[in-house]
């Protein structure tokens, strides 16, 4: 019997392809040869997840722009295009952990569920109140505020010490 095949995660490291699948692997220490398409396609992943590494950097001084999707959109974009940006990104002081839990755990920090829901509804709020002429608009603002939360709240909560390394424990 053949195990059941697996679905990669979306955003999980994906490894870059050879540029010519048909052409026997290159040498050590050969450049890897690439074709126009493929360059601009890794750019085009390496500028997508550049400009949403900038959008999070944002985000941790604007209330209104959220930081924690922003850096985890980059790290998909990154795996996708850079290898190089992407082990960056995951060996960050700061956005580091948050990305590593995600790639292995899917799942969030308590703290950064607490801040980013407390901080969405804050500005959520505040807008749907000066927006209080417009009862449409402010219970439209509210109820996607309500839809973020009850996906936030869904996803896994990371534990308080961290998961344990599974590479180190004993059988």
């Amino acid at each position: 019997m053949r195990p059941a095949p697996t679905i990669a995660p979306l955003f999980a490291p994906v490894p870059l392809q050879p540029a010519h699948p048909e052409r026997p692997n290159r040498q050590a220490g050969q450049p890897e040869t690439l074709t126009h398409r493929e360059r601009a396609i890794r750019a085009f992943w390496v500028t997508c997840g550049a400009l949403s590494l900038v959008l999070g950097i944002i985000g941790i001084f604007l209330p209104l722009l959220p930081t924690t999707p922003f850096i985890l959109l980059a790290a998909a974009c990154f795996a996708r295009g850079s290898e190089k940006f992407h082990h960056w990104l995951i060996t960050h002081q700061r956005f580091g952990p948050l990305v590593r839990d995600w790639q292995a755990h899917r799942s969030i920090p308590l703290r950064a569920k607490c801040l980013a829901l407390s901080m969405m509804w804050i500005s959520m709020g505040t807008t749907a109140w000066l927006l209080r002429g417009r009862p449409v608009s402010s219970l439209t603002l509210l109820a996607i505020g309500l839809a973020v939360t009850v996906w936030m709240m869904r996803l896994p909560t990371r534990p308080r010490g961290g998961y344990a390394d599974t590479d180190t424990q004993q059988p």
